[in-house]
């Protein structure tokens, strides 16, 4: 698995608006369905989701400015992510009580917890790169993520 099977540069949102979590996780999940990724008619049900799982299992705020909001969801082909970079910054409650900058959503489908599993680990392997977090946070155009993220996709090793 690689970062572009999960992510279409059309999922990708150079400069969020949101500066709450809230309307950052409405505002990629709503990405996902502009790029055809998931139906526009789950966008609700799954943006709910999402912010639930954060109000009751503790945020994906996780530090050093990213966050990885995700949810499971039933009726979904397969695992969707959405990429969103902030400059001023998201109050995502996050564990070192700093602002988030880059964002990950992951959409998998329930029935797939393996694949979900997956997706979260080599988000997290790429996240846990200073570089690969620097670049992300300085990349201000939808071309250069999506370059970061094919360039990244290309020095990973191969499982």
């Amino acid at each position: 698995m690689k970062l572009l099977d999960l992510i279409d540069r059309n999922s990708i949102i150079a400069n969020l608006k949101a500066t709450d979590r809230n309307g950052a996780i409405r505002e990629l999940v709503e990405v996902l369905a502009q790029a055809k990724m998931i139906e526009a008619s789950a966008v609700d049900g799954i943006v709910r989701s999402i912010v639930a799982r954060e109000r009751t299992r503790g945020t994906t705020g996780f530090g050093k400015g990213v966050a990885v909001p995700h949810v499971k969801v039933e009726d979904l082909p397969r695992v969707v992510a959405a990429v969103g970079r902030s400059a001023h910054g998201v109050d995502f409650g996050s564990l070192d009580g700093q602002p988030v900058y880059s964002l990950f959503l992951i959409v998998s489908p329930a029935e797939q917890p393996e694949e979900h599993l997956r997706a979260m680990d080599l988000i997290f392997r790429h996240l846990q790169q200073e570089q690969f977090r620097k670049f992300l946070r300085q990349a201000d155009e939808t071309a250069k993520i999506y370059d970061l993220l094919a360039e990244a996709d290309e020095k990973a090793p191969v499982p």
